[in-house]
C-alpha cells in the first residue's frame, strides 16, 4: 500500500516464489534425515509414531485427521504426521495404506532447547520482554492478563495504540496478532513478539506513528504456556502439541485450536483424548480458549485477527470446517485479495483453510462466523518437516520476521474497514 512505502522499505525481506506444497508439483521427496543429537530428548514412553500414508487426495488426507492423525506435512502422493498407536489402527480399519511408521526418537533424535535455540523465549522471559516494552513507551504500550492458563499461569497480551491502557475500551479500530496456540510451534511467538518491538522502535516514523495513533494493537504471543513449558522441560523438546489438561483417561492435553464453538465437534478434530488433534469434551472447554474467546467479546472494536502457527507457509482464511465458501461474496473477495497481497510480500500460498482438510473448532472460523472478525491463520516458516519442522533453528527467526512484518503492518491499517480490500485489480468493488 503506497502510505507504508516508507516503512515497508524499512523493514522488506526478500520473498521468493515457492511451488505450492500441495499441487503436486513440488519438489522430489528427500532423503530420511535423521537429527544427530542426544538420544536422550524424546521420552522412550511417548507412543506416538511419525507415519507416512498413501494420500494421492484430499479425500485421503481427510480420512487419516478424522482417523486422529495430525497430518504435519503433504507431499505429492502422501501424507505424514503424528499418530498414536490407536489412531494407526483406526487409520488402518479406514483402509488407509502405511508407507512407513518410525518412533518419535528415530525420526527426530534429540533437540536441544537452550543451547542451539536459546534466542527463543520461554514463558518468564516473554513476560519479561513485554514488561520491558511497556517500560520503554508507558504511553503507548500496556501489558496485562486476558485470562489464567489450566496451570494457572497468566496469558499475557500487550497492547499498542494512545489513549487508552490495559482493558479500558477504546473507539479505534482494533486488531490482534496470537501465537502459540500449539505448544511446539515456538516461532509462533517470535514473530508476534517482533513485530510488537519493531513497532516501539519504529514509533517515531510518520506512518507507523499513524498507525499507532488510529488503531488499537493487540499481540497476545503465547496462548498456550504451559504446552510451551512442557515441551522445553529439562532442556528437551518433547513434540507436544497441546494443552496440559489432564483428561479423563489419564492422557494430558486438548488441541486449543479445535476447542472453538464454531463448528465444534465436526469432521477433522479427534473425540479422542490420546490423539494430538483432541477437540476436549466440549466447546470452550479450556481456560485458554475461553480467555481468548472473553478477550475477543470484549473488544467490538477487533476488527482483524491474525494466528500464527507453524508450519508450511501458508497464508489461510476460513472457512477452515467446512469445504463451502463463505457466503458474502463482498466479504470473500476481501479475503482472497487481502491473502493474495500477503502472499506476494511473503512467498506464502493463500488459500482457504479447508483446501488442505476439513478441521472444525479452530480460532478464525469462530473469530468469523461468530463476531464477523476478518480472520487469518499464518502457517510459518519453513516449508517442511525435512527444512526444520517446529524445529527450524535460531537462524531463522530474524528471517522469518522479516517476511511477515510487512502483512503486519498491511493488516493494521486495513483495520479500519477490511472491505477496502474487496477490490479486483482494476479497483471494481465485488458485489
Amino acid at each position: 500500500m503506497r502510505t507504508l512505502a516508507a516503512v515497508l522499505v524499512l523493514c522488506a525481506g526478500s520473498a521468493l516464489a515457492l511451488p505450492d506444497p500441495f499441487d503436486g508439483k513440488g519438489a522430489k521427496t528427500p532423503p530420511v534425515v535423521t537429527v544427530k543429537a542426544p538420544a536422550s530428548a524424546i521420552s522412550q514412553a511417548d507412543p506416538r509414531v511419525w507415519v507416512e500414508l498413501d494420500a494421492p487426495g484430499k479425500a485421503e488426507r481427510q480420512a487419516a485427521v478424522d482417523a486422529g492423525i495430525s497430518i504435519e506435512e503433504v507431499k505429492p502422493g502422501s501424507a505424514a504426521g503424528f499418530a498414536t498407536p490407536k489412531a494407526l489402527e483406526r487409520a488402518k480399519a479406514a483402509g488407509l495404506k502405511v508407507r512407513t511408521t518410525v518412533t518419535l526418537r528415530q525420526r527426530f533424535g534429540a533437540l536441544d532447547f537452550p543451547e542451539k535455540d536459546a534466542i527463543y523465549h520461554n514463558y518468564k522471559e516473554l513476560e519479561a520482554e513485554l514488561r520491558s516494552l511497556a517500560a520503554r513507551a508507558p504511553d503507548l504500550v500496556s501489558v496485562f492478563s486476558i485470562g489464567k492458563s489450566t496451570r494457572g499461569r497468566d496469558l499475557w497480551a500487550v497492547r499498542l495504540t494512545k489513549g487508552a491502557t490495559g482493558t479500558q475500551r477504546s473507539k479505534k479500530p482494533g486488531i490482534v496478532f496470537m501465537g502459540t496456540h500449539h505448544a511446539r510451534e515456538h516461532l509462533s511467538t517470535e514473530v508476534p513478539l517482533l513485530i510488537a518491538k519493531n513497532l516501539v522502535d519504529n514509533r517515531a516514523d510518520a506512518e507507523v506513528a499513524r498507525l499507532l495513533d488510529t488503531r488499537d494493537v493487540y499481540f497476545i504471543p503465547m496462548v498456550n504456556p504451559d504446552g510451551v513449558e512442557y515441551d522445553i522441560e529439562g532442556g528437551k523438546y518433547h513434540m507436544h502439541r497441546k494443552n496440559m489438561a489432564q483428561n479423563a483417561d489419564g492422557s494430558t492435553g486438548v488441541d486449543l485450536n479445535r476447542n472453538y464453538a464454531w463448528g465444534w465437534g465436526g469432521g477433522g478434530a479427534s473425540p479422542n483424548p490420546d490423539d494430538d488433534t483432541y477437540r476436549g469434551p466440549s466447546a470452550f472447554s479450556e481456560p485458554e480458549s475461553k480467555a481468548v474467546r472473553d478477550f475477543v467479546s470484549a473488544r467490538p472494536n477487533l476488527k482483524v485477527l491474525l494466528s500464527y502457527h507453524t508450519f508450511s507457509e501458508l497464508i489461510l482464511y476460513p472457512w477452515g470446517g467446512s469445504d463451502e465458501q463463505i457466503p458474502d461474496k463482498k466479504a470473500l473477495a476481501a479475503f482472497k485479495n487481502m491473502a493474495g497481497e500477503m502472499a506476494k510480500m511473503t512467498g506464502y500460498t493463500p488459500e482457504q483453510s479447508s483446501d488442505l482438510y476439513v478441521a472444525t473448532g479452530d480460532t478464525c472460523d469462530w473469530a468469523w462466523g461468530e463476531k464477523g472478525i476478518f480472520a487469518f491463520t499464518f502457517e510459518l516458516t519453513p516449508k517442511s518437516m525435512w527444512d526444520g519442522g517446529f524445529y527450524p533453528g535460531a537462524g531463522v527467526v530474524q528471517r522469518v520476521f522479516q517476511a511477515n512484518i510487512r502483512p503486519a503492518l498491511y493488516l493494521i491499517d486495513l483495520s479500519d474497514d477490511p472491505y477496502r480490500a474487496a477490490k479486483d485489480a482494476a479497483g471494481i468493488t465485488a458485489k
